[in-house]
């Protein structure tokens, strides 16, 4: 749900970028029609989501809104630098990244006996998915028409990290809540680091780029270090399975202990 409500912030981010952005708040150019239509998808899923885990009574909805408060106040900082070119491949990436969350959720709903919201987060994934595809194809184009800026702007991407919507969060107690938020979902296998490579391998795959040609000097390099990369995550994580894990605390269920 927390990723879902960064609506904002996701709007404001994709506005920063440099030729697709909404100049009045209203435009009629494809970019902000589109952006606009995306962002009043994410809206009903977040909307969906709060109102489940509200009528759940399983939460502690204060701290929820305190840290979605705070969330969206932090804002984003994920290095697109305004270039639409490394903002289009930055957002590639966070649509399978959430597609693949809300699938594994509606699996593990669906497990623990809870079929209305394994069915909302399949109805929620389907939309990412769509999403997904929107985004890919625009890359595609775009190695097309220019194949070594567009390689290297993978490389960048990939490189500072594909940092989540809302790596910023806190809830006014815990600092470090975003890094313990992301080992209890490696831990229980919503989003893993395995799922982001992946993500990198099927896009290798799909938008062929081991075969790309002629390509600079510099954006060989980047081609390289993109096709090395679904090899070194799955390394890191072979060795992140061997650490220990530890009980912190979580506002969000009233304090209480979780493992990660």
């Amino acid at each position: 749900m927390l990723g879902e409500e960064t609506l904002p912030t996701n709007l404001t981010v994709f506005n920063t970028w440099d030729g697709v952005r909404d100049e009045t708040g209203s435009s009629a150019c494809p970019w902000a029609i589109w952006s606009r239509s995306w962002a009043v998808e994410e809206n009903r899923h977040g909307d969906l989501l709060r109102t489940y885990i509200y009528l759940s009574g399983r939460v502690d909805m204060l701290m929820i809104e305190k840290t979605m408060q705070y969330t969206l106040r932090a804002g984003l900082e994920n290095k697109t630098e305004n270039n639409p070119y490394l903002g289009i491949v930055y957002t590639s990436f966070q649509e399978p990244a959430t597609f693949m969350t809300h699938g594994n959720m509606a699996r593990l709903a669906k497990e623990g006996g809870h079929p209305v919201l394994a069915r909302v987060c399949g109805t929620i994934a389907a939309d990412e998915k769509r999403h997904e595809n929107a985004y890919t194809r625009i890359v595609e184009k775009l190695l097309e028409v220019d194949p070594n800026a567009t390689m290297i702007a993978i490389a960048n991407m990939i490189k500072n990290r594909i940092v989540m919507l809302m790596h910023l969060m806190h809830d006014g107690q815990a600092s470090n809540m975003y890094d313990h938020f992301t080992a209890v979902s490696q831990r229980l296998g919503v989003y893993t680091t395995h799922d982001y490579a992946d993500i990198v391998d099927f896009f290798i795959t799909r938008w062929k780029l081991e075969n790309l040609k002629s390509l600079t000097c510099e954006a060989s390099g980047a081609q390289y270090f993109i096709c090395r990369t679904p090899f070194m995550l799955r390394k890191l994580e072979n060795r992140a399975k061997k650490s220990e894990s530890r009980q912190v605390k979580f506002s969000w269920i009233f304090n209480k202990e979780v493992s990660v």
